[in-house]
């Protein structure tokens, strides 16, 4: 070989780069961000007239412990960049497949990709839990534009193009190693499920519920629940929620949503609870039991429902001419609050954009069951007056005994015209309205409320314990973690 072919062309690297990018069709994200750098002609990343940036060798170091995280290092390109890093130091550029330049080619294309791969993952989770979610069920696609119902709502930041330039100015600045230590994942559930997938334990649980798992302590949130003093935590696949308040610790059974109608993940922060609430009928609900009933004032009174106009606020008659409007949302289907009500006697309210609440149920009999995905999205809670206790704290005992009796008595009369009302019925309104009734109660400090999906979780003694994949999540975590097993 002639002794110019030893000689480093920055050129001929860049048009042997551009071809590697052209030819790769692996279709992750950070893939696209990895072949865009040089279709966008940022500029080599690794390699000058000099040779290989000596970062590299500290890249590959954290490369060769992928296999910790239960992925294959050839999905990295580990091997490859290995024996690319040894021919560079030793010259051993020769034969036509290992010139000089589509050595260091190599080595610029396959350090970025993977580079790229595993400074996104580690930082945000190798699935994008948002777009992995967020369109999997259909919510309508009559417009000719389908839209999906949102499932994940956590305030997870995810990877996008600021973050890739980001790690392109650590490796030109010689701060990769410092940035890469920064985006790894530090919480104490991530190093706990961490060490169990290197243990001779991880076969009681099995590889794939721990990765899948251990994938989702990845995604990072803003805030974390055990990073609160004080805190509501609901699992949905374990059908529990957790109430901490330091050492305090209240655990009940929970209801959530059925798999046609499920559950969103979700956090936000409980502000109020209100007692005997109405219940606005979801659409769903309307279209099914009430509109078949139209013209039927019995079934009506039997359950304590009632159409109200949305714009005005008018009580209409259940006539079937009612029905269009019902179908547009111009009027609303409620039942009365009180005994019977779907929503029970208290239902703990919190921002959020889909209408999803803590509340009590008049169908007790649900917690009995071990299968709990019940119901059309909210969360029904076994101990509901329990729970308003701790949300409201010490030294809140007149509200506590408010609640108490609130939830207990007969509120039928309420909200009805004194000319509707029988004696009887006008003397125990007047009663309610002077004694201890209460309608609403707020939470101060607002107790934040994290809804989560994990089938790998501690409870509330803090052993580690596997609950059913509920809606199916697992595998489609699994298969997405498939591009780098």
């Amino acid at each position: 070989m002639a002794s110019d072919d030893y000689q480093l062309s920055p050129r001929r690297v860049r048009t042997t780069v551009l071809l590697m990018a052209a030819a790769d069709s692996d279709s992750t994200l950070s893939d696209f961000y990895a072949r865009s750098h040089y279709t966008k002609r940022r500029g080599l990343l690794w390699v000058n007239r000099k040779g290989v940036d000596p970062q590299a060798d500290s890249l590959v170091a954290r490369l060769r412990t992928v296999t910790r995280l239960g992925f294959n290092p050839e999905k990295f390109r580990l091997s490859q960049i290995e024996n690319d890093l040894q021919r560079a130091k030793r010259l051993k550029f020769d034969d036509e497949e290992n010139t000089v330049s589509r050595v260091y080619a190599r080595l610029e294309y396959n350090l970025t990709k993977a580079c790229f791969r595993y400074a996104a993952g580690q930082r945000f989770g190798y699935v994008n839990p948002k777009q992995l979610f967020n369109q999997l069920d259909v919510r309508d696609s009559t417009s000719g534009r389908v839209i999906y119902n949102t499932l994940f709502d956590l305030p997870c930041p995810t990877a996008g193009s600021s973050f890739y330039h980001q790690v392109a100015r650590a490796i030109s600045v010689d701060s990769l190693s410092c940035f890469l230590d920064k985006g790894e994942p530090h919480n104490t559930y991530y190093n706990r499920l961490l060490q169990l997938l290197n243990s001779d334990s991880v076969s009681y649980y099995g590889r794939k519920l721990v990765m899948v798992n251990l994938e989702r302590s990845r995604w990072r949130l803003n805030t974390y629940p055990w990073d609160e003093r004080k805190v509501v935590i609901v699992n949905i696949p374990s059908y529990h929620l957790m109430a901490l308040d330091g050492d305090d610790v209240l655990t009940m059974r929970i209801g959530c949503g059925s798999l046609k109608s499920k559950t969103p993940m979700l956090c936000s922060t409980i502000t109020r609870m209100d007692i005997n609430p109405q219940w606005i009928m979801p659409r769903s609900i309307v279209k099914k039991s009430i509109i078949p009933r139209l013209g039927n004032p019995a079934y009506f009174r039997q359950h304590h429902y009632f159409i109200r106009e949305r714009a005005t606020g008018d009580i209409l008659p259940p006539s079937y001419g009612l029905r269009y409007g019902l179908e547009s949302g111009d009027y609303l289907a409620i039942q009365e609050g009180g005994q019977g009500n779907a929503l029970g006697r208290i239902i703990f309210r919190f921002n959020n954009d889909f209408s999803i609440y803590l509340h009590d149920t008049s169908s007790k009999e649900v917690f009995s069951r071990g299968d709990r995905d019940v119901s059309h999205g909210c969360i029904r809670v076994e101990r509901p007056f329990d729970l308003a206790v701790f949300l409201l704290g010490k030294g809140q005992d007149k509200t506590i005994e408010k609640i108490r009796y609130s939830m207990h008595a007969d509120v039928s009369p309420l909200g009805k015209k004194k000319s509707e009302l029988t004696d009887d019925e006008a003397m125990v309104n007047d009663t309610l309205q002077k004694k201890l009734l209460i309608g609403s109660a707020k939470v101060k400090p607002e107790v934040p409320v994290y809804i989560l999906y994990f089938t790998l979780y501690p409870n509330e003694h803090g052993k580690l314990r596997t609950y059913r994949d509920v809606y199916g999540y697992d595998g489609l975590i699994y298969n997405q973690l498939k591009n780098y097993i």
